[in-house]
């Protein structure tokens, strides 16, 4: 009879438990030195950022409170981060024309915080992932090492490390260590030792009334920071009334009584000059998502100098369409290459001066303004005027290979010679701060376009919005298109006095195959919304 194999088997399949036990082991440790590495190379970590408007640094904490710490003028403030990890945030430099500007400007960027709370859980998270590579990598060392090594080779060292000579070698270097270290030196006492954390209903008094919302928030300042309470007092009350007029806003925004768009047809929700005035992202996104639009166009000036500090502008921009296709250009006051370049690495479509296929399939051209990194820019040639710009932008509109459906600029006379000449259905911008059109245009073959300028959705004054309210009425329009043409568009108002006015839906007449003798001069008769 031959010899069964059974004995070899069993021994086979000893040998791969083993050695799969000892891989789970390994493994296990791995993990283990991965976290212990990854925690302290964490919370040794630090980030920096444009954060609130400041040049900001992040450092983590398990203190679970989120800390601001201003500088020596300003209060320190926290408040609970709702789990075990905190953070403290060091606020440098920025730029303000007072301290008073700087404080109202805190006060509404609190009241619409999305943006700088996704930004800040970013950066973390980016940091959580750093430290678990770095960390990982650094656990891979002693277990390397420990087969590298090989049995017999860590036999002999531990027989070595026996010897006086590696002992005393041992001492000598943890000695050293430890002296260049000097972890016994005493620090010198921090005059912020001596502060306690406040709530700031403490802090204020009770004579001032505060918000729901604040109730947690503590400070901790010094005798400098008390001459600030007059001006914390005012940041407060702009808070509360920044919180209220954009939050009922939004609420009454989705009630509006909008045109519903059919399952053929796509919206797009058009805003243009917000000017830092983030209080109106979530008064647009509510009118957007009550008309059904699914991607936004952005005509520019989302800031008012186009600085690195105006960031938190973009920031709440982004948090607000975050889940729409999204497609921009920049404005005048964008000046310089930051904000585009910004709202580029958050994921927005960028218009360049190609064609690129826009939401539901239609052609979509569009460029920033000329005005916006030094007058007369064309790509890569300078010193045209505004005129010779939109000859340029007419010539690279006709020679595209099919008709374009919407050329989005900021300012919407850039493109009337491309309507002029009939390659273009629609011209969209803003620049104005006041609604216009929709202006129907003529080609030299009998093509019909139309030129749409939107109002200021920040509701800005000139180059300025940031308030607890808008400055003026601020303005959102929505824009419908069928089979990847225009058919329509809507333009909604929110007055200073909270009150909506909402525009008849106007027909792009022609583009689609309407009636041609129709004059859409207008957005037509405003009717009041229900909060009205």
């Amino acid at each position: 009879m031959p010899d069964s194999p059974r004995p070899r088997r069993r021994l086979l399949t000893r040998r791969r438990v083993k050695l799969l036990v000892r891989a789970l082991a390994w493994t296990g440790i791995w993990v283990v030195l991965t976290f212990l590495f990854g925690l302290v190379i964490f919370l040794n970590s630090s980030r920096s950022l444009v954060l609130a408007s400041h040049d900001a640094v992040l450092r983590p904490t398990t203190s679970g409170w989120v800390e601001v710490l201003p500088g020596p003028v300003l209060p320190d403030v926290r408040f609970p981060s709702g789990a075990r990890l905190g953070v403290e945030v060091y606020l440098g430099k920025t730029e303000a024309e007072s301290t008073e500007a700087l404080i109202e400007r805190y006060a509404v960027i609190a009241a619409q915080p999305d943006g700088q709370k996704a930004k800040v859980a970013a950066a973390l998270r980016d940091m959580v992932v750093s430290a678990a590579l770095r960390g990982g990598t650094l656990g891979l060392v002693p277990v390397g090492m420990w087969f590298l090594l090989g049995r017999r080779r860590r036999r002999e060292l531990t027989h070595r490390l026996r010897n006086p000579f590696y002992l005393g070698l041992g001492v000598a270097v943890v000695t050293t260590s430890l002296v260049i270290w000097e972890p016994w030196a005493d620090r010198d006492p921090q005059l912020s030792d001596n502060l306690e954390w406040q709530t700031i209903a403490d802090w204020l008094g009770p004579e001032v009334p505060l918000p729901e919302e604040v109730q947690a928030l503590q400070i901790r300042g010094d005798v400098t920071t008390a001459q600030t309470r007059r001006l914390v007092e005012s940041a407060v009350d702009t808070y509360d009334k920044s919180l209220d007029f954009y939050n009922r806003a939004a609420d009454d925004a989705a009630l509006l009584a909008l045109r519903e768009p059919a399952d053929d047809e796509t919206v797009v929700v058009l805003v243009s000059d917000r000017h830092d005035n983030i209080g109106m992202d979530r008064v647009a996104r509510a009118i957007a998502d009550r008309g059904g639009a699914t991607a936004v166009f952005d005509a520019g000036d989302d800031t008012s100098t186009g600085a690195e500090w105006e960031a938190f502008s973009l920031d709440s921009l982004n948090e607000a369409f975050l889940d729409l296709d999204r497609y921009g250009v920049a404005g005048n006051h964008d000046n310089g290459p930051f904000v585009a370049s910004y709202l580029s690495d958050l994921g927005w479509t960028m218009l360049d001066g190609e064609l690129v296929e826009g939401p539901g399939g239609m052609t979509l051209f569009g460029v920033d303004d000329p005005r916006s990194s030094g007058l007369g820019s064309w790509r890569d040639e300078t010193g045209l005027s505004f005129t010779e710009v939109g000859e340029r932008l007419a010539d690279a509109v006709c020679a595209t290979s099919e008709r374009v459906a919407t050329l989005l600029v900021h300012d919407a006379n850039l493109g009337r010679q491309t309507l002029e000449r009939g390659c273009v259905d629609l011209v969209v911008g803003g620049h104005l701060h006041v609604p216009k059109g929709p202006e129907q245009f003529l080609g030299p073959d009998g093509e019909i376009g139309y030129s749409y300028t939107t109002g200021t959705t920040g509701g800005a004054a000139y180059a300025i919005a940031l308030g607890s309210k808008p400055r003026r009425s601020a303005d959102v329009t929505l824009l419908t298109y069928r089979d990847g043409r225009p058919i329509g568009l809507q333009g909604v108002t929110l007055r200073t006095d909270g009150l909506f006015v909402v525009g008849d839906f106007v027909e792009l007449d022609g583009i689609d195959g309407g009636d041609d003798s129709a004059d859409p001069t207008d957005i037509g008769t405003p009717r009041t919304s229900p909060s009205s």
